[in-house]
């Protein structure tokens, strides 16, 4: 991540001493994402592919725990880590690279650490995955201290869950009730069956991010404009994303929609972009910024996402939003329109110090000093 400015917080100014110190918390479990980048097409059965690029980095939840933790906000991430050299190096990039806060997570003895390896081409990822299922920590705390129940997770301002049907997470209902506002996420639904009421978590939910098809398979309607509205009836905060046109939102309690075109960028790696989407905008609505102010951010970290490779090294900083600022203002022809859209950006960023484009250093395992 770079650190060519100053540390932003967006949360300055809002900040009270009976506030938690957790801004975020979320659980989930951590792969090791292994990624080849620079293939021409899908690899072809009985033949070997060459990638021009590959990278390696923690995946799974550790790629929106680290766009939460770049973008600013002190997150806090519960999950199991394999006592092998890959749960080491990711253990050490999320705590000591990106400064998330481990001490509720835990190393479990002799289970090795989940790995994913991802093929990027054509704008898209093919991923084969492997790993088992880690033994559950008895409790959300620190080895030594006093056990805190899953039932009773850590104070914090919000909580990002990740919603499945039929399955009901004790963490959820406890984090809403302690305060926190939980933003949640859905994936495909295996069953077929995409019955909301199979997402029991959802009425603990401040908000619900899922994407164009899967709202529109929940809600059974054909629009997802329309899917959008079904929803802010189930949830106070309706987000549905809607790939290249953008994003659409309804907010339940005021009435207010607000709908951002996506940012049209050469996308090299769509691998974490949802994610980003989710952390900018939780970035946005914990700084209580305007509806369409929250989509249009969300929107731009994961446009500077996807043109880097992989989940977590692709999350963007202040550093990459700065620079890409600076020079969109320059570009000829620019739509006024569409520049007058991220103004607000204006008075949150200093200058940026390096030109863009931006490029990260590529990380892989087992480089020394």
């Amino acid at each position: 991540m770079s650190t060519d400015i100053p540390a932003i917080d967006p949360l300055d100014g809002l900040r009270a001493p009976q506030d938690p110190d957790c801004d975020v918390f979320l659980t989930g479990t951590v792969f090791l994402d292994i990624i080849f980048t620079g293939l021409d097409s899908a690899p072809v059965r009985g033949t070997e592919s060459w990638a021009r690029g590959m990278g390696s980095s923690p995946g799974g939840v550790a790629n929106m725990a680290t766009a939460l933790a770049r973008l600013g906000l002190h997150t806090s991430l519960a999950a199991a880590f394999g006592d092998d050299h890959y749960g080491e190096y990711c253990w050490d990039a999320l705590e000591q690279g990106e400064g998330i806060d481990l001490s509720l997570s835990h190393t479990v003895r002799g289970w090795h650490s989940p790995v994913t390896v991802s093929m990027a081409y054509e704008g898209e990822r093919t991923m084969v995955s492997h790993g088992h299922e880690a033994p559950p920590p008895p409790a959300f705390a620190p080895p030594g201290a006093p056990a805190v129940s899953p039932r009773c997770p850590p104070r914090a301002r919000a909580a990002i869950a990740s919603l499945a049907p039929g399955r009901s997470e004790t963490w959820v209902a406890a984090a809403a009730r302690r305060g926190a506002l939980v933003f949640a996420d859905v994936g495909w639904d295996e069953t077929g069956r995409w019955d909301l009421d199979g997402l029991t978590d959802l009425e603990h939910c401040q908000a619900f991010l899922p994407n164009a098809e899967e709202a529109m398979r929940y809600t059974r309607t054909d629009c997802p404009r329309a899917a959008a509205h079904a929803l802010a009836e189930r949830v106070p905060l309706a987000v549905v994303t809607l790939g290249a046109e953008g994003a659409y939102a309804v907010d339940a309690a005021t009435g207010t929609t607000a709908e951002v075109p996506a940012i049209a960028v050469e996308a090299l790696d769509p691998t974490g972009a949802g994610d980003v989407f989710v952390a900018g905008f939780v970035t946005g609505t914990l700084a209580n910024w305007p509806l369409a102010d929250r989509l249009a951010f969300a929107g731009l970290t994961a446009a500077l996402s996807v043109q880097e490779f992989g989940g977590s090294l692709s999350a963007p900083g202040w550093a990459e939003i700065a620079a890409w600022w600076q020079r969109i203002r320059t570009v000829t022809d620019q739509d006024p329109a569409a520049l007058q859209r991220y103004a607000f950006l204006q008075d949150l960023l200093p200058a940026a110090t390096r030109p863009w484009p931006l490029r990260r250093a590529v990380p892989t395992i087992g480089f020394r000093p």
